[in-house]
C-alpha cells in the first residue's frame, strides 16, 4: 500500500513534468519547421496538455481497467470546466475573445452529446471507439481549416508571444519532444499500477480513482497553464487548453481506449459522471457565449463552478465510505 501510494504521487509528479517538456519541445520545433502559431496553440498545445491523459487511459485498457480509462477521461473534463476554469474565473475573469474559440463551444456540446449517445447501452465498442477517433479526426481538420482562415487572431499572437519568449534551438527542441514523451509513458505506467494496487488496497472501484486522483494528476498541465495565461491577460489561451483538452479526452482518448479494448461502463458512470460533465459542458457554454461581442466567464460563475465541483467529490467520497 504505501509503495503504491509512492508510485501515484512520483508517478504523477513525472507524469506533469514530462507533459511540460514534451509540449515545450514540441511546440518549439513545430515553430522552426514554419507551423503558424495559431496551430501550434490549437493541435499541439491542445495534444500535449492531454497526452497524459491519452497514455494513462490507453494502458488502463490494455491492462483492463476500463474504470480507470473512462473515469481518468471524463474525470478530467469535469476537473477541467468545473476546478481549473472555476478557480482561474475566481481569479480573474475570463474574457473570451477568438472567434475560433466561440465556435468550438457548441461543437463541445455536441461531442458532449454524441459521447451519452454511445455509452447509453452501458459498453463502447471498437467499433465506438473508431467512431469517436474519426469524428476526432475531422474536428481537427476543421479546426486547421479554421486556423488557416483566420490567420489573424488573438489565440495566434498570444501563443507567438509566448513561443519568442521561451524559443530554444531545434536540437534542443527535439530532444525535450523525446525525452518527454518516453517520460510520459515510464511515468504513465507506474501511475497506473500504484492507482490499481491502491483500489484494490482500499476496496474501491478503479473507477473512482481514475475519477479523483488520477483526473486531477493529469489535468494539473491544464491548470498550471491556464492560470499562468489568465494572469498574463492571455485568456484565449487559458479557455483554448480547457475547450481543446475536453475534446481531445472526449474523442480521442476515449476512442483510442476503447479501439484497444472493449470498455465495459458502469450504471454510475451515466447517472452521476456523464451527467455531471453533460452539465458543466452546458454551463460554459452558457457563461462564456454572447451572440454579439465578446463573453465573459465572471468571478460569480467561477465561484459556481468551484463549488460544483466541491459537492461532486463530496458525493465522489461518501459513496466510498457508505459502500
Amino acid at each position: 500500500m504505501t509503495l503504491a501510494l509512492a508510485a501515484i504521487v512520483f508517478g504523477l509528479a513525472l507524469l506533469v513534468w514530462s507533459a511540460d517538456r514534451f509540449v515545450e519541445g514540441a511546440a518549439s520545433a513545430a515553430r522552426h519547421f514554419g507551423m503558424p502559431a495559431l496551430l501550434i496553440g490549437m493541435v499541439i498545445v491542445g495534444f500535449g496538455t492531454s497526452a497524459p491523459e491519452m497514455v494513462v487511459s490507453a494502458l488502463a485498457a490494455v491492462q483492463g481497467n476500463p474504470g480507470i480509462a473512462l473515469g481518468n477521461a471524463y474525470g478530467s473534463n469535469i476537473t477541467n470546466i468545473a476546478l481549473i476554469l472555476g478557480l482561474t474565473a475566481l481569479l480573474k475573469p475570463i474574457t473570451v475573445q477568438s472567434q475560433v474559440l466561440r465556435k468550438e463551444l457548441p461543437v463541445l456540446v455536441a461531442i458532449t452529446a454524441l459521447s451519452v449517445w454511445l455509452l447509453w447501452d452501458g459498453s463502447l465498442a471498437r467499433a465506438e471507439g473508431l467512431v469517436l477517433l474519426c469524428v476526432f479526426g475531422a474536428l481537427m481538420g476543421w479546426t486547421i481549416f479554421q486556423g488557416v482562415r483566420h490567420k489573424s487572431d488573438h489565440l495566434g499572437e498570444e501563443v507567438d508571444r509566448e513561443l519568442q519568449d521561451r524559443s530554444m534551438p531545434l536540437g534542443r527542441s527535439l530532444t525535450w519532444l523525446v525525452v518527454g514523451l518516453l517520460l510520459l509513458i515510464a511515468s504513465s505506467r507506474l501511475l497506473v499500477w500504484g492507482a490499481v494496487e491502491v483500489a484494490r488496497s482500499m476496496g474501491v472501484s478503479d473507477l473512482v480513482i481514475g475519477l479523483t486522483i488520477i483526473a486531477v494528476g493529469t489535468s494539473l498541465p491544464e491548470l498550471a497553464a491556464s492560470i499562468i495565461a489568465t494572469r498574463k491577460g492571455e485568456h484565449d489561451i487559458a479557455l483554448g487548453n480547457i475547450l481543446g483538452s475536453n475534446m481531445f479526452n472526449t474523442l480521442a482518448v476515449v476512442g483510442i481506449a476503447a479501439s484497444i479494448s472493449p470498455l465495459a461502463v458502469a450504471p454510475e458512470v451515466m447517472t452521476r459522471d456523464m451527467l455531471t460533465m453533460s452539465a458543466l459542458t452546458l454551463s460554459l457554454f452558457v457563461f462564456g457565449y454572447r451572440a454579439r461581442g465578446p463573453g465573459v466567464i465572471n468571478r460569480v460563475e467561477g465561484a459556481l463552478l468551484l463549488a460544483s465541483y466541491a459537492a461532486y467529490t463530496a458525493y465522489l467520497v461518501s459513496t466510498v465510505f457508505l459502500a
